[in-house]
C-alpha cells in the first residue's frame, strides 16, 4: 500500500487502441491514483457542440469547459458516434486545446497521485511527470481490437474499414499541428502488440514501482 502523503504523476500517450485507456485505468485501480482520461474532455464538449445545433465559438467553449466535472464525463451518451467523430475534429483547434488544458492542469494541482491519458499529456500537460509511458501497437492488431466495439454500433462493419479509420486518426494525431500525438524524451515505450492483459498488467505494475522506489525508496 503506497503511503497518502506522496506526490507522484504519470502521463500516458498513445494512438487509438494502443491499450492506453485499459492500461491507466489498471494503474490507477492497482496503485490508487485519480484517472482522468483527457479523451473524454473532448468528447465532453463535443457533445455539447451538437445540442447547441453544432454552432459554437470561442466563449462557448470556455463556458462550457469550465463546466466540466468528473461526474459528467462519465454521461454514456458521450460514447455516441456523431460525439466520437466530432471530438477528433475539434481537438485540431488551439483554442478548444487551450481552454481543456486549464481542466487539466487544476486536476493535477489537486491530486497528490495523478495519472493522465492522452495523445499531448507528456509533451505539453505534464512535462515534468515522474514517469511517461508511450502505448504502441500495430495497425492489424489495433483493428482486430476495436472491430468488436464498432460492431456493437454497425454489424456490417469489415476489419478493413476499422483498419481505414485507425490509420487516418493517427496521421491525423500524429501531424496536426496543435499538441501532435510525440513519442517524447525520457517516456517508456510500451508496444502492447504481441501482450496479453495480463502481461501488460505485469510490466506496468514493474515500471509503476521502479519509479516509486528511485523517488522514494521502499514505501
Amino acid at each position: 500500500m503506497i503511503k497518502k502523503n506522496i506526490k507522484f504523476s504519470i502521463a500516458i500517450d498513445g494512438s487509438s487502441a494502443s491499450g492506453k485507456t485499459t492500461g491507466s485505468k489498471f494503474i490507477a485501480k492497482k496503485f490508487k491514483f485519480n484517472l482522468l482520461s483527457s479523451g473524454m474532455l473532448y468528447r465532453y464538449l463535443s457533445y455539447k457542440i451538437i445540442k447547441n445545433d453544432n454552432k459554437y465559438n470561442k466563449k462557448f467553449i470556455v463556458n462550457q469547459s469550465k463546466s466540466i466535472t468528473l461526474k459528467k464525463l462519465e454521461n454514456k451518451k458521450l460514447y455516441n458516434p456523431k460525439v466520437t467523430k466530432l471530438a477528433s475534429i475539434i481537438a485540431k483547434k488551439k483554442f478548444i486545446r487551450n481552454s481543456l488544458k486549464q481542466f487539466q492542469k487544476n486536476f493535477i494541482k489537486k491530486n497528490k497521485k495523478v495519472i493522465i491519458e492522452g495523445r499531448d499529456i507528456g509533451s505539453v500537460i505534464m512535462p515534468s511527470a515522474d514517469l511517461k509511458i508511450y502505448f504502441k501497437c500495430s495497425i492489424k492488431e489495433k483493428a482486430k481490437r476495436r472491430l468488436k466495439e464498432f460492431k456493437k454500433i454497425n454489424k456490417k462493419i469489415t476489419l478493413k474499414e476499422v483498419e481505414k479509420a485507425l490509420k487516418s486518426r493517427d496521421f491525423s494525431d500524429k501531424n496536426r499541428k496543435e499538441s501532435p500525438l510525440l513519442f517524447v524524451k525520457g517516456a517508456v515505450l510500451v508496444d502492447t502488440t504481441k501482450l496479453t492483459i495480463k502481461q501488460m498488467q505485469l510490466k506496468l505494475v514493474k515500471l509503476v514501482k521502479k519509479k516509486l522506489f528511485n523517488k522514494y525508496g521502499n514505501i
